[in-house]
């Protein structure tokens, strides 16, 4: 899941936040102005290693950080781009396209321990809260 944000900051002193969904509850994660278009980072949230993207049309997006080829915590670091008008990241570890809509992969269907190649994908929403709220 992702959402589109045009307008983050309100004259009344609030900030638009992000906020992932794990199970039933909502985490706020960071101010969305703090997330650089094109770049990713890395946040632990309710124990769960999260890859969070906001691309260059405003969109943000949260996969799994652990990359299924390598093994290794490392997708926050890909690239983000697109293939086919599909949203993906690239790998830095083996460049494999993941899909970050659906987290498949775009390029093989199994990774090495036979498993699905594909990343977790958590519900993404921006909310608005009071300035210095954001963690």
């Amino acid at each position: 899941m992702t959402t589109a944000v045009m307008n983050t900051k309100d004259t009344a002193g609030e900030t638009t936040v992000v906020e992932v969904s794990v199970g039933e509850r909502w985490f706020t994660v960071c101010a969305y102005d703090a997330l650089v278009p094109g770049r990713g980072v890395a946040a632990l949230v309710d124990g769960r290693q999260i890859a969070l993207y906001r691309d260059r049309t405003g969109a943000v997006h949260a996969v799994g950080n652990r990359d299924p080829f390598s093994g290794a915590h490392v997708i926050s670091r890909g690239l983000l781009g697109s293939r086919d008008g599909v949203p993906v990241v690239l790998s830095p570890m083996y460049k494999q396209a993941f899909d970050l809509r659906t987290g498949a992969c775009l390029d093989e269907e199994e990774a090495p321990d036979g498993t699905p190649a594909a990343l977790p994908v958590w519900p993404v929403r921006t909310t608005n809260a009071p300035v210095g709220s954001a963690s």
